[in-house]
């Protein structure tokens, strides 16, 4: 991956983390913890899925550097005790740890050259993965769930700042 190529997703990645800050901001903690329909996350867990997915990629990303090829398991969130634990934690605390991480994940990737971008890993459902497939399929994935998130505070009636 080129320099410009980097710094476009990296920047992607911060903007993002700045777009679930904002759209949980001036929420109580009952606004982010209520489940608006049966079945579908509130704003706190999805911010909790947000942060423990970037934790479970990390990880990833980690291992593709540290070793050749290895085999990379895939993520089930529904399977995940982690999730349930972090949960229960206040949404305040979870936000700031959220994007606590994501600043160390992005000065962790802003120092890689062109070629471990390109570093793989073996995961049985995409054939070519890499930590810059990682990485993009991550921005996809979190863009997927801000939208989710402007939507449960459109439904709140308190649009964001």
């Amino acid at each position: 991956m080129n320099a410009e190529a980097a710094q476009q997703l990296l920047g992607r990645l911060r903007e993002q983390a700045r777009e679930v800050y904002r759209l949980s901001a001036g929420l109580s903690e009952t606004q982010l913890a209520l489940r608006q329909e049966p079945g579908q996350w509130s704003l706190k867990e999805l911010i909790c899925h947000l942060w423990r997915v970037q934790q479970v990629f990390a990880r990833r990303i980690e291992f593709m550097l540290s070793e050749d090829n290895p085999e990379i398991e895939p993520y089930e969130p529904d399977l995940d005790a982690e999730f349930d634990r972090m949960a229960k934690r206040p949404a305040a605390d979870l936000l700031s740890s959220f994007i606590a991480d994501r600043q160390r994940l992005l000065k962790r990737l802003q120092g890689l050259a062109a070629a471990e971008w390109e570093r793989s890993g073996r995961h049985p459902e995409y054939p070519h993965f890499s930590v810059r497939f990682q990485i993009e399929y991550m921005a996809h994935h979190e863009a997927h769930h801000i939208y989710q998130m402007f939507q449960r505070r459109a439904l709140l009636g308190a649009p964001p700042r």
